[in-house]
């Protein structure tokens, strides 16, 4: 997202540390990103062949599944973190619209007719074109964050908003990491549960401060 607009970080340059944290958390999101977006495509190629649908279900359950969490709770956290925010300006509102629907179809829909396909070998005609439109949306995304188009929304409040200190950009960080590892080890498969927690936290703590 390039730099941090009003970054609060206790009077004078912003400190080092700070910058360096939220720049890690951009490098996440992007890697984390990219990552999806290519499983995607990757996706796209392997549900269009019969005997690759088992080889496309492992894929979506062992990488992009993964990947796609990590870079949908990293996006959420950059808007909540730093002076971005959720809902000052359109493109970042319409990037968390569209990360929610890509969860929503990947989780409910696209995932549930993968693993059928790769149980009987017969797939949906529609699921090749669905796992495309998956892989245009983030390609989509990508455009919004680098060209940033468009006005503040009406609800930009008058002044800048608080961003957060270094250490809750760094937590970021590593709770999609924690997760995977708890999950595992407590439950028998990764559970996104600390980003849950996470995603309703940094709203109420954005409100706490008096922002959006």
């Amino acid at each position: 997202m390039g730099d941090f607009p009003g970054s609060d970080t206790g009077g004078g340059a912003p400190r080092l540390a700070v910058v360096m944290a939220r720049r890690f958390l951009v490098s996440v999101h992007v890697v984390t990103s990219v990552g999806w977006m290519g499983q995607a495509l990757a996706m796209v190629a392997l549900v269009q062949v019969a005997h690759a649908y088992a080889m496309a279900h492992i894929v979506d359950e062992t990488v992009l599944l993964y990947l796609a969490n990590a870079a949908a709770f990293t996006g959420l956290m950059l808007a909540g973190l730093t002076s971005w925010g959720y809902l000052r300006y359109w493109w970042v509102l319409l990037k968390f619209a569209i990360t929610v629907s890509q969860l929503y179809l990947g989780i409910f829909v696209l995932s549930p007719r993968l693993t059928a396909a790769a149980e009987t070998g017969v797939a949906p005609p529609w699921l090749p074109l669905a796992t495309a439109l998956m892989a245009g949306a983030i390609a989509f995304q990508v455009w919004l964050s680098i060209a940033k188009p468009w006005s503040r929304t009406p609800w930009a409040p008058a002044r800048r908003p608080v961003a957060a200190p270094g250490w809750m950009c760094g937590a970021a960080v590593a709770v999609p990491v924690a997760d995977y590892a708890l999950g595992a080890l407590l439950f028998g498969f990764p559970s996104p549960l600390l980003q849950v927690l996470g995603a309703i936290g940094v709203p109420i703590w954005r409100r706490a401060k008096g922002h959006p």
